[in-house]
């Protein structure tokens, strides 16, 4: 579809990019693809990345920003296309996305990223590694390790007497009260329950006295323990939000925070076990079980393994952990989950294969995500772990679920599930990488969808220099630094294309600092940018200041730029519900010399994750900014009625393929088509920011600004 209003003066050749983006079209893709996006495109799901875009997404960006004005994107889209001798760059490469669809494509592609995790991970989603030696090396591993490892997750079936797998141990924090009372930090008495319940209302149930298990509804109200004939409701338990209830008073839980550094302590209550004919049982822990835990803890104490030393650092994702006196990465395991990972890890550091330990570095790596104490527990029905980044913060999880390490075949989330989930799905795409089609009765009743091989085989060489890049026929260069000095020659690179850092309240460094620990031991003897302190760097670009993170996001688009040929374009994908964020990206374009000259909404963001079922006026829309050199191309003007016209033109296209568009939504689409318009005017910081905050409060309805903005100077009404 064709944007609502045309763009003029270009003084090169205009591309697809800037004319007709089929933002519908390609939002109906990426809207299916958002429901499962470690299937749907499994190379940039190999390991945990923060805030990964839409593969769809940017398949059609590249392929837009590569083709003529008038060429049609979507027509194209399931075409094979030989891109020979095209460069595509990102300079916030993250999880790898816009190399991959690059490499689709037939171009080469260049990534940068600052994070030494991300230029990890990147490497090893892209390398070419045979499955039957991933399969070997896998089972060379389970016969050295992971027997020892399930171990220690198992249990004695009470029907029959033998030793059956543990799928997950249920534990819950404890808290000591100034009277010296042990308090479970229980919100309610219901441990698990279906992910339907209203379908399937049978929960299990602990009892607050004797601890043990009951099987009734999941919205009981008023039970009697049959063991212990104590009376209680489940739904009411002593921990509500941040205190607990005790027979003596009310307590703060963070007042009460042990004050010699260490974390609160845990009790293991229960088990979910999985019974040789695949029936899973939950059962009571008992002293066998105790016991099991205790003997892991001892041999913890005597093994030479290579655990991780790295404190967590102060930072707005960190400093909850901190304040729960998590001040070492070890902190965030039990002592059955240090020694199995290990365990592990040694084993892994002993394979031969260089390229092989390294797939199963990042699988191990992965493999961490869910298992750990800020794990819980989703219910049945569903994927069984929530992992640690559910929330864009590390939050002490008061009911955490223990996963088993190495696992079994009915688990989630484990180094067993994973290897064939994650890492053998990574390596097949690589060799069939399919797009998802949809019928066009996709938003009707039926939904059906179906997967379309229609490019070559990934199969490029990782090269080290621009030289290597410059003479391979196809190649991808994978960097690892600051990409505000980027090792290229000026106007070398066809298009960049990149989303960039999440400005305020997402330190992807911060987060990443949780595998680092683990992978820098490993493997800073073998790479420079893990021989350091962390995973952040002094040119990292994140910062909560709006203009801090101007300025510093400016230095990688200048180099952008400078490296950018004439012709081509810069496109960013970006969302933000504050007026600042926006005003940020527009001084950030600006002083790097670049103007805005489309702008793009398309689905974004799966609207039933966690952090967006948190939001009030959840954004589901991202906006695609399309980047010329100043100079290069005539801003066209927009007026505050043309905003508003090209806001409601968007949200309807989009509202009748089938999207919901919250007014955060709108925001999104209306700054993204103010920056246009600004980049003509050459506005300040402020003078942008005090414009986009009067439409963003006029979409939210504010009713004494609904005759104001006609007249704004910044904006003036358009004589359309």
């Amino acid at each position: 579809m064709s944007h609502p209003l045309k763009i003029a003066g270009l003084d090169h050749e205009a591309t697809a990019l800037e004319h007709g983006f089929p933002i519908v079209e390609v939002s109906q893709v990426a809207e299916h693809e958002s429901w499962r996006k470690e299937v749907n495109r499994p190379l940039y799901h190999i390991h945990k990345w923060w805030a990964t875009r839409l593969g769809s997404v940017f398949r059609a960006i590249t392929i837009a920003a590569l083709r003529p004005s008038g060429a049609s994107v979507w027509d194209a889209f399931y075409e094979r296309h030989h891109l020979t001798g095209k460069v595509v760059l990102d300079p916030f490469m993250g999880s790898g996305t816009t190399l991959g669809e690059a490499l689709k494509l037939g171009a080469k592609a260049i990534g940068s990223d600052i994070n030494p995790v991300s230029t990890f991970l990147v490497r090893q989603a892209l390398a070419r590694v045979p499955e039957d030696d991933l399969r070997a090396a896998f089972a060379q591993l389970e016969g050295q390790v992971g027997a020892d490892i399930r171990h220690y997750y198992r249990t004695r079936d009470p029907l029959t007497g033998k030793m059956i797998p543990v799928l997950y141990y249920f534990w819950v924090k404890l808290v000591m009260t100034p009277d010296g009372e042990t308090v479970p930090l229980f919100d309610k008495y219901v441990f698990s329950q279906d992910a339907y319940p209203k379908k399937k209302p049978k929960a299990q149930i602990v009892c607050p006295e004797c601890w043990e298990l009951i099987e009734d509804r999941y919205d009981a109200t008023k039970l009697a323990c049959p063991q212990c004939k104590s009376s209680f409701n489940p739904q009411e338990g002593r921990a509500s939000g941040q205190y607990i209830m005790t027979p003596t008073g009310k307590f703060r839980v963070k007042d009460l925070i042990p004050k010699d550094g260490s974390p609160l302590g845990h009790r293991m209550y229960a088990m979910l076990a999985l019974r040789p004919t695949g029936e899973k049982v939950y059962l009571k822990v008992g002293p066998e079980d105790e016991a099991l835990y205790r003997e892991a803890e001892r041999r913890l104490a005597s093994e030479q393994l290579p655990l991780p030393t790295l404190g967590v650092r102060p930072g707005h994702n960190t400093n909850q952990a901190r304040g729960y006196n998590y001040l070492h990465w070890r902190d965030f395991f039990n002592a059955r989950q240090l020694l199995c990972h290990g365990l592990l890890l040694k084993e892994i550091l002993h394979l031969e294969n260089t390229a092989i330990q390294e797939q199963l570095l990042c699988l191990f790596s992965s493999n961490l995500e869910f298992n750990n104490l800020f794990c819980s527990f989703k219910g049945e029905g569903t994927g069984a772990v929530r992992h640690m980044f559910s929330n864009h913060i590390l939050k002490p999880e008061r009911m955490p679920l223990e996963n088993s390490v190495w696992g079994t075949e009915k688990s989630s989330g484990t180094f067993l599930s994973l290897f064939e989930s994650r890492l053998l799905r990574a390596k097949r795409y690589l060799d069939e990488p399919f797009e998802i089609a949809m019928n066009e009765a996709l938003f009707g009743n039926s939904k059906k969808a179906c997967k379309i091989i229609c490019s070559d085989p990934i199969h490029v060489p990782q090269v080290t220099t621009w030289d290597g890049l410059n003479s391979a026929k196809q190649a991808a260069l994978i960097l690892s630094g600051d990409s505000s000095r980027l090792p290229l020659p000026d106007a070398s690179v066809d298009a960049v294309i990149t989303d960039p850092p999440y400005f305020d309240f997402v330190h992807y460094s911060e987060l990443s600092d949780f595998f680092f620990a683990w992978l820098s031991p490993a493997l800073k003897g073998r790479y420079a940018w893990f021989d350091r302190g962390n995973s952040s760097d002094a040119g990292e670009v994140q910062h909560r200041d709006p203009r801090t993170f101007a300025r510093q996001l400016s230095k990688v688009f200048t180099e952008c730029r400078r490296v950018l040929k004439d012709d081509g374009v810069l496109a960013f994908s970006f969302h933000h519900s504050r007026a600042e964020g926006w005003a940020a990206i527009y001084e950030a374009v600006t002083a790097a010399g670049l103007q805005v000259v489309a702008a793009h909404p398309v689905h974004a963001e799966l609207r039933g994750s966690s952090p967006k079922n948190a939001a009030k006026d959840p954004i589901s829309l991202d906006a695609i900014l399309v980047c010329r050199k100043s100079g290069e191309t005539k801003a066209r003007e927009l007026g505050y009625d043309d905003v508003l016209y090209a806001t409601e033109h968007y949200a309807k296209m989009l509202s009748a393929g089938g999207m919901n568009i919250s007014n955060a939504d709108r925001f999104v689409i209306a700054a993204s088509q103010m920056l246009i318009s600004a980049c003509s005017q050459r506005l300040t910081f402020e003078q942008i920011n005090a414009a986009l905050e009067l439409v963003r409060l006029r979409l939210q309805g504010v009713r004494a600004l609904r005759a104001q903005p006609r007249t704004m100077s910044v904006f003036p009404r358009s004589k359309h």
